[in-house]
Order: C-alpha cells, then structure tokens, then sequence
C-alpha cells in the first residue's frame, strides 16, 4: 500500500493527517489532472487518515474511503481487499432470465439490522427459491439509520451494518447458499450531511438541478475524474466484493450532455470486467422514461443494460388490486392497462400521459421480457406512502394472492420485497438519521407538507427522524410461522417452484405470451403455453373460458371454490387460479 492519491485540482495544497503526523502532498507526474500523492510508512492497512485542503481544519474523509468506522465526519480507513479469506471461487450466478430478485433493507430485515445477522436468514431465502437477494444502498450515509440514498462515502459500506468485512462475509455467505447478491447504487446526487466532495474539485454543479440537491457534473469541465469516481465505484463493487450486479436509482436523474452517457460508459466498463473475470456480471436501471434503448444491446445503438425496473407493470397490477388513482396511478386501473403491460411491457410506449401532461415512452418491441423486473411492491411503492403501508395492509388475502400468481408467472423477472412473501403486517416507512438539528427538522417538516398536500393529517404521519419510526419497520420474523402468513409463504413458495420448473414461464417471449380479459366483468387470463393463469377481481363468481377444452387440470388455487368445468374454470371473486395440460404435470 504505502501510497495515497486524492484528487483536489483546485486546491493551492494538499496534506494528510495519519499515524499522528501531518504530511504534505505532491503533484509530481501528475499536475495536469489535479491529483495528489504521498507515499510513507505509515500508510497501511487499518490506519486512519484524514485530508487537509489549503490548510483548514477540520480533515476531511476521503472522497475514495473505503471504510468510515466513526461515519460520515470521522476520519477514513484503509483497507486491505486481498485479506478477506473468499471461500465462492465455484459459485456462479443463475441467469437473469432464471432469476427470482429479492429486495431487502439491511437495517430492517433483521432485528440487529446487519450484514452478519442477515446471514441468518439466507436459508430462508434459499428455501423460498430466491436467486439474487438486492441490497438497498449500503455506501455510507449519515447517522445510523436510513434508507441509503443519501450516501457521501460511496466505497465505503455503511459502518452500523458491519463496514467492510462485514459486507465481504454477507456476500461470501450468499454465494454458499447458492444466492448471487446486487446492490443498490446511487450516482444520481449525492446526501446533504457529510458531503465534502465540493471541498476537493467540481463534483457537482449548477447547471442541472435534482430532487433531491445539486447534480453531480458528468459532463462540464473536471468531468472526466468525476465520471471516473462512480466507474471505478461500480467496478470496485463488483471486483472487491464479488457482488453479482447493481441496480442504478434513478438514471433518469443523471444529468449528462456527452456523447457517451456515463451509465452508457459503466455498461461497457462493466462488460469488460466480466469479460476479463469469466464472472457473470448484470446492471438493471431504474428509469422513468420507458426508453427501450437503455436495456439494448450496444451492438444495436443501446446503452448495454440488462434489465430495468417496469413501473408501467407495478402500476398497472397496483392499481387493479387496489383501485388507487391519485398520482401516477391515475394513468392506470383498467385490466387493459395490465394486459398490455404483460404482452408489451409498456403501458405507455407513446401515449398521452395524463400524469405527465405530455406523451410517454416508446415501444419495446424486440427486447424480451428478461430486460424488465417486475413487481408487486418494493421499497419505493411501500415506503414512499405516507405511512408505508405494504400490499398486505392494502388489499384481501385473496388479492395478495392474484398480485402473487400474476407476478411469478408474467414474463418478467419477479422481484420481491423483504417480507412480502409472508404478507407482513410490519410497515416500512421513511427513516432518517440527521445529526445537523436543522436539517433533522427540515426533513420532518418537509414530509408533513408533501402529505398534507394530499389531504393527510400531518399528525399522523410518522417523524422520519423519531426511532420508533425505524424500529416499527423492522421485519417480525415470528409471523411466517402463524396463519395467515404461513399459507400466504406456501403459495409463494409454490408460485417460485412452478416458475423453476417450466421453462416457458422464463422464456421471456411476448410473442408466447396471449391475454384475454373482460373490463366491465373484471376478469383476465393470461396464457403461457402449457400455463393459464385465471384470476376474477369482480363481485360476482365468474366461470371463465380456457383453451384446448379437455386437456387441463388444476394447479394452484387461491380459493377451495374453484373449479375446472368442461373447458371452463369457475372462479369466486378476489380468486385465480393456475392451471396447466395434464401432460405438463411432474
């Protein structure tokens, strides 16, 4: 090790503070690019430093720390990737295609609420037929709690979840059980508490503007080493934690005018280092735009990504389960938005948005449907509610279990969140952790209004910075064993089971994939060549046509009244059911 390197190019000098001496930087060999360098004896693994730009106070952490044990204000430290003892040189990930997601909050899912305790819980996992679990943000954020999304330190796993080793063991475990790891990354802004990086050189500016603060400068002068920070980031990610994947939030938010997008640049650079590590390596977006082009192949003109979120497909499916149609959803709530989400993957692929007040999308014909993760719930769609309030809160049982069934057996790669299989009567709400007094009350003030606004009490929605806040998000993992959460598991697990066992169901081929519905009756059934998945959300027992008429038999049943007639199966309502050919059987 013995060297360090920070880049400060507008900076008169630079100094740093480690192993209780100050050393001065230089710029020898390397001017041009406003870098930095020291080398001494000191600079090993474990110690701690800080930096000293022009000669203030207090020392700043590293924009490049890989580890903040004392958080966000404290010094940094230095690691040592090639200690950790990696025991998964023979695990290799299942195909996206094959991939069951599951997304999970570190802080919540268990009641430690840490990498290590998590490790306790993978068997879980495994049994319930998940491939890749999908970190939420773990780089370090301010205080001890939080979603992630306001991380500073982006190389440095969050010191209260476990710091390095701790995510290191996670993963190592993971792989063990047969389970590939993503992680949740944030290139887009970066948090309002501990973020020095305007201290070092033009990390941000002010030519664009987020939602959440200043934007990071991918594309201005000083550019080039910015754009470097988050590709090397990534890169690191993968490379010295054997991470599976990212999934990026919020690409839409990234401000770049340069002839190659920096995700169009991280796709590539991904791409080579899965080529040079014979590991199989995937990127999946969070994008708003309905832009096919993010997820095509860059031999065809596209950006190279894997896959990306379908929020067409959430809102479709919420929607119909639950009637909402404030918001975004008042673009949804038809059975034919659903369906055209099944068969298309966009709702919108050109169409008038009344939400947006302008058109929406193009159309993604030629993609499959492993280029899209669908879902019932995630983070966002829970958490961004002014109370958290999950599908289980929302919807009947037998709802819970038509989102289920519909999920699983769409053409999509299934994504659940942590808990959902169970129906958790736990919520997950918005928590935070800010130390700065006012900025902690501008964050529960700005709440309140942005939920007032549409129309709820303030007072009974939760302090993001009060704990309990927290503490009620967590998952209570005594309830998978108690009804109705045990059978709600069972059927996951046999939804999860049925999708392993029959490949059509993960050929992600929209040409397969036929539709049948009735808007006023409020019935739809999608047929997957040998599946047919049947579902009645009207108030009345519906008997529903199926295709070929003598050869099906029953399944999967939500409800014990269902029955299969003479070519026709006979739902109750809030039911569905699965049904395949009986020389489809096992």
């Amino acid at each position: 090790m013995n060297v360090l390197r920070v880049w400060a190019p507008q900076a008169r000098s630079v100094a740093v503070q480690i192993g209780g001496r100050r050393l001065a930087m230089d710029k020898a060999g390397e001017s041009a690019r406003g870098w930095w360098r020291v080398e001494a004896a000191e600079i090993v693994a474990g110690a701690d430093y800080a930096y000293i730009i022009d000669g203030s106070e207090p020392p700043l952490p590293d924009p490049r720390s890989a580890w903040q044990p004392h958080g966000v204000h404290g010094p940094s430290r230095l690691v040592d990737h090639g200690a950790f003892a990696w025991t998964d040189r023979d695990f290799t990930p299942a195909p996206l295609a094959d991939a069951i997601i599951y997304e999970l909050h570190v802080g919540t899912f268990t009641p430690r609420g840490t990498f290590d305790s998590a490790i306790a819980r993978l068997d879980h996992l495994a049994e319930l037929g998940i491939t890749h679990i999908e970190l939420m943000p773990v780089a370090q954020f301010a205080g001890v709690r939080g979603w992630g999304y306001d991380g500073v330190d982006l190389f440095a796993p969050h010191h209260a979840y476990g710091g390095p080793a701790g995510l290191k063991r996670l993963v190592n475990a993971c792989h063990g059980k047969g389970l590939a790891v993503l992680l949740d990354v944030v290139y887009n802004h970066f948090g309002p508490s501990g973020n020095y990086l305007p201290r070092f050189g033009p990390y941000l500016t002010d030519r664009y503007a987020t939602p959440w603060g200043s934007a990071v400068n991918f594309d201005g002068r000083g550019s080039d080493e910015v754009r470097r920070l988050v590709c090397d980031n990534a890169l690191a990610w993968m490379r010295d934690y054997h991470l599976d994947g990212l999934r990026l939030d919020a690409i839409h938010a990234i401000m770049d005018a340069s002839p190659m997008h920096v995700v169009e640049q991280l796709a590539a650079e991904t791409a080579q280092l899965a080529a040079h590590s014979g590991r199989r390596l995937v990127l999946i977006a969070e994008d708003d735009r309905n832009d096919p082009r993010l997820v095509t192949p860059a031999a065809r003109g596209g950006w190279g990504l894997d896959a990306q979120w379908n929020e067409d497909f959430h809102h479709a499916l919420h929607s119909a389960l639950t009637g909402e149609n404030s918001g975004y959803y008042a673009d949804f709530g038809s059975l034919g938005h659903l369906a055209k989400s099944l068969r298309h993957a966009y709702v919108y692929d050109g169409q008038y948005s009344v939400y947006r007040g302008r058109r929406q999308g193009r159309s993604a014909a030629g993609l499959a449907g492993h280029n899209f993760v669908g879902c019932l719930q995630n983070h966002d769609q829970v958490g961004n509610r002014a109370r958290g309030e999950r599908s289980s809160q929302l919807m009947s049982g037998g709802r819970l279990r038509i989102g289920a069934a519909m999920v699983i057996t769409a053409p999509f790669v299934p994504m659940l969140f942590a808990g959902e299989e169970w129906g958790a009567a736990t919520p997950f709400q918005y928590f935070t952790d800010h130390q700065e007094p006012d900025l902690a009350r501008a964050v529960s003030e700005g709440r309140k209004r942005e939920f007032a606004a549409f129309g709820w009490n303030p007072a009974e929605i939760p302090d993001p910075q009060d704990p309990a806040t927290f503490h009620r998000s967590k998952l209570d993992w005594s309830e998978p064993n108690r009804e109705p959460h045990k059978s709600l598991l069972k059927w996951y697990r046999d939804l999860v089971r049925l999708r392993a066992e029959t490949p059509e169901l993960r050929d992600g081929d929209f040409q397969r994939v036929e539709v049948s519905y009735d808007e006023q009756a409020r019935w739809l059934v999608m047929t997957r060549v040998p599946i047919t998945v049947a579902l009645n959300l009207g108030q009345e027992t519906r008997r529903l046509p199926i295709a070929p008429v003598h050869s099906h038999c029953l399944l999967m049943a939500s409800d014990p009244q269902v029955a299969l007639r003479s070519g026709t199966v006979e739902l109750p309502p809030d039911s569905v059911a699965v049904i395949s050919p009986a020389r489809a059987q096992r």
